[in-house]
């Protein structure tokens, strides 16, 4: 398990929210990252989103907006280097490419689920209510302000090993099924002359907790079917439901 290890810098002072996260909650997630924080209040710093910021009247500073600036940076390098290396012949614009997806907000926002980050974010009652925790914006931000957080605490061998860990292992992987819509147009693009319709066919619960059944439809065929709290999400389900298909050659 990495731990903490690196001094703030600068004399820098972060805010600290009584009783707002339980300990337990922060040893929680602590254990689910691998990373024990020296400064736990760093860590509640980058799960605060700004509508709780504003609905507790506390100081714009005091959301995680300026470690997800940070964390942004420290990601950035981390993954140009390890591309630098993994692809010793790859051109500089293909490069750029690469990383852009790597670490693009759906990518990002995959690795939050997988670690049920926003589970942990402390959010505004609107923005919880209107399903802000399952969002891809506010947990691909919570992300790189969790980077963030762990430079400031750790130094960047401790970040660089979070980042490798988390977020740029199974890359083939991961994009298969954030980028699912994607990788679907492009396969049939190359061998069907079909094009792809996602139907709505379902929804369930009320509006602050929907989910929502849809299918891939391939020239008039379903031929995938997800379930998602969102209509993107569910969409992306049934793209990679229907890339299995695709794959096992069912599509005629």
């Amino acid at each position: 398990m990495i731990t903490g290890g690196h001094p703030h810098f600068w004399g820098v002072s972060f805010f600290k929210i009584g009783g707002a996260i339980m300990s337990r909650n922060v040893k929680e997630l602590e254990e689910k990252i691998g990373y024990n924080f020296k400064d736990s209040h760093l860590l509640r710093h980058a799960v605060t989103h700004s509508s709780y910021v504003n609905e507790k009247h506390m100081k714009k500073a005091d959301c995680n907006e300026r470690l997800e600036f940070l964390g942004d940076a420290v990601l950035e390098l981390i993954s140009s280097e390890y591309l630098f290396f993994e692809n010793q012949t790859m051109p500089e614009g293909e490069l750029t490419k690469l990383r852009a997806s790597m670490v693009c907000e759906k990518a990002l926002a995959f690795c939050a689920r997988d670690l049920e980050l926003g589970s942990y974010l402390l959010l505004g009652k609107g923005e919880d209510a209107t399903g802000g925790r399952f969002r891809e914006s506010i947990t691909s931000d919570a992300l790189e302000a969790l980077i963030g957080a762990i430079y400031l605490d750790g130094g960047f061998a401790n970040a660089k090993e979070f980042i490798l860990k988390y977020i740029l292992n199974d890359l083939e992987g991961k994009r298969l099924f954030y980028d699912s819509k994607t990788i679907l147009q492009e396969m049939v693009q190359g061998g069907q002359e079909k094009g792809i319709v996602y139907q709505l066919v379902g929804e369930e619960g009320p509006d602050h907790n929907k989910s929502f059944r849809v299918e891939a439809v391939i020239g008039g065929e379903a031929f995938g079917c997800g379930i998602g709290r969102t209509k993107k999400a569910a969409e992306q389900e049934a793209a990679y439901q229907a890339i299995l298909k695709l794959k096992e050659g069912k599509v005629q």
